[in-house]
């Protein structure tokens, strides 16, 4: 029986599936490589390039590779561009989805691992934020997310089919080992974006947003390093294989850092300053969202193992230098 991971040619998803290789699991890979690299599969896995909306390919996917779960990471995942193309988001991430997961319950597909995101909380009346908070979300994306989470608990309760959504907080850093990273041109995760400017990859960074309430007036996030969220997602496989019940759970270290706390951690870790430009808020972004994260905690075992932030900005730092170098070749 196969793993078949959903955009796993992506920054999560490569990592996803080099953790599962690790404990000796099969592999199949579908991505349509919009924005992941094929270079980023690990060998040992089966990579194949199309749509999860193709309902043909994934019928003979999963019969061919005796699919027994799937993990879904594949999506549009950038809060600003979603305010600027809703149905955009709305097709690739909510509309897609449902094509999945039909396609899953029509295969007899049991298990279902979901990359959701604590975007469907919004602003949050209470900081750390609990998954029976009130799910609010201020932008497209996390709507489009929400209505997944939606749509698998409907399902659930249809037909013999069981799922964990992980909301995940801010995932950075890399594949401790140097396998993986974070490799998308352009991308905005701001630890990305921090590193890629203090090794000259970009001239600066800005910081959208100084007068939010929160200490120094940038907004507050949950930083949790890609690997530990890695572990968590083997917790919610393991956790289904056992017949155990759907589970919805947030992903974060319940830490916050602002803006500032991890351009001042790039600069002590890469050795030099940054310049950085002071801009105005974007639409859709909240002023502090940081997780409780108890529930994967005791649900499933979870222990993180590099609760750091700059251990994160390391690796980080390590996969940008080695993708300079790639580049260079």
């Amino acid at each position: 029986m196969s793993v078949l991971v959903t955009g796993g040619a992506g920054y999560i998803g490569s990592h996803m599936v080099w953790g599962l290789l690790d404990r000796g699991e099969s592999v199949v890979v579908l991505d349509r490589l919009s924005t992941g690299f094929d270079w980023a599969v690990a060998p040992e896995a089966k990579l194949v390039v199309g749509d999860i909306a193709d309902d043909d390919l994934l019928d003979r996917l999963i019969a061919e590779h005796d699919i027994e779960s799937i993990i879904h990471f594949a999506g549009s995942i950038i809060v600003p561009e979603s305010v600027a193309d809703p149905l955009g988001y709305y097709l690739n991430n909510t509309v897609k989805s449902r094509a999945l997961i039909a396609s899953a319950v029509r295969n007899g597909v049991k298990q279902f691992v979901f990359s959701s995101t604590a975007a469907v909380y919004g602003d949050p009346d209470e900081i750390p934020v609990s998954e029976e908070a009130q799910l609010r979300p201020l932008s497209p994306y996390g709507t489009s997310k929400l209505m997944t989470e939606i749509m698998l608990a409907d399902v659930a309760k249809a037909h013999d089919f069981r799922y964990v959504a992980l909301r995940y907080f801010n995932v950075a850093g890399a594949d401790p080992r140097g396998r993986t990273g974070q490799s998308t041109q352009g991308a905005t995760h701001l630890i990305k974006v921090a590193c890629e400017a203090a090794l000259g990859k970009r001239a600066g960074i800005s910081v959208f947003g100084t007068d939010y309430d929160t200490p120094d007036g940038t907004a507050v996030r949950d930083y949790i390093h890609v690997s530990d969220l890695i572990s968590a997602h083997i917790g919610a496989l393991d956790h289904l294989r056992t017949g155990a019940p759907s589970l919805v759970a947030n992903c974060g270290y319940s830490r916050g850092f602002s803006v500032l706390d991890v351009l001042r951690a790039v600069e002590s870790v890469a050795g030099r300053k940054l310049t950085v430009d002071y801009a105005p808020r974007r639409a859709g972004d909240s002023p502090k969202v940081v997780a409780k994260s108890d529930r994967v905690r005791q649900v499933l075992g979870w222990q993180p193992k590099w609760d750091d932030l700059d251990t994160i900005v390391a690796h980080a730092l390590a996969w940008e230098d080695s993708l300079r170098r790639r580049n260079q070749v």
